[in-house]
């Protein structure tokens, strides 16, 4: 991609989130749907899913592309923890794990209510430990994606595991299927995709957000911003705040006001992304086959 194909530039501002001289790499490519890329640090390592695969990979700035885990049971989203572990939601177990230090598995949440979940697909952490994840049935439609299966919840949830809570807390129901999360800086506010025009156009593309209360809850949903091309998916915050979110012709990146400022423009359509490399100011994609990764002028607002 040329730099004019690479970037849509709608506000001014936007210049300054990204280095117009530079192109998208294509880092990693062979697989059928990529998601949930996550960025570890202390060993310069990204790790992202190939969901029907069922594979885990890694890559690194030296050496490439290599599998990370052979049966990933369906791993979608994944996330670090305030301790470094890896948090990954499994649509095959229908819950949410965490690596631990040793390589063990720890199931953090498969149940509410006594009843399975649908198939967890994003989770974020906050400061006081707790684990957020999203509940939509995208893993129990077909066995593309997880194995077919009726639901067992009500609905498609968001919820909130607190340290040592045997199960986990519906904290919004106001979604037809919640897809992507994200904290602002200050973990005040709460962003959630609406993914439910892929399966009902009649669902609006939004993003929602909401004021998160001192006990934990969420203030009533307001629209944040709609997204133009194709549904929103994943999602980060960067360290100024804007909101940076997939969609089908690449990644929209959002004001905190919600003004849309401009486009990484890719050619495939978007899954996920995060920040990451060395020195926090890579933008990795994952984008249906591919994975890409750009230079930018931000950096994650996590670290």
């Amino acid at each position: 991609m040329s730099h004019s194909q690479t970037y849509e530039v709608i506000r001014p501002v936007f210049r300054d989130l990204i280095h117009s001289n530079l192109t998208l790499a294509r880092i990693a490519t062979g697989h059928v749907w990529t998601e949930g890329p996550v960025w570890f640090p202390a060993h310069e390592t990204l790790l992202f899913s190939d969901i029907p695969n069922a594979h885990m990979y890694r890559w690194t700035p030296h050496g490439g592309t290599s599998l990370f885990r052979q049966n990933s049971n369906f791993s979608n989203g994944n996330t670090r923890d305030r301790e470094g572990r890896l948090l990954t939601c499994q649509h095959a177990t229908r819950s949410v794990v965490r690596t631990e230090h040793d390589g063990q598995l720890t199931t953090m949440a498969d149940r509410h209510d006594g009843r399975r979940l649908n198939s967890p697909n994003d989770v974020i952490t906050r400061s006081d430990g707790s684990i957020w994840f999203s509940d939509p049935t995208y893993g129990i439609l077909s066995d593309l994606e997880g194995h077919k299966a009726k639901p067992e919840q009500e609905g498609s949830f968001v919820f909130r595991l607190d340290p040592d809570s045997p199960e986990p807390t519906v904290v919004s129901r106001d979604f037809v299927q919640p897809n992507g999360l994200a904290f602002s800086r200050d973990e005040g506010c709460l962003y959630v995709a609406e993914s439910g025009s892929s399966h009902d156009p009649d669902v609006p593309s939004l993003l929602k957000v909401f004021d998160v209360q001192p006990d934990g809850g969420l203030g009533k949903p307001s629209d944040f911003a709609a997204i133009d091309k194709g549904l929103p998916d994943g999602l980060r915050v960067d360290q100024y705040d804007n909101v940076w979110c997939s969609a089908a012709d690449g990644v929209h990146v959002f004001s905190p006001d919600g003004e849309l400022l401009g486009k990484v423009k890719t050619p495939e359509t978007v899954a996920n992304l995060c920040f990451g490399g060395p020195r926090g100011n890579m933008l990795f994609i994952t984008a249906t086959t591919s994975v890409y990764a750009v230079h930018v002028n931000t950096k994650g607002a996590v670290g």
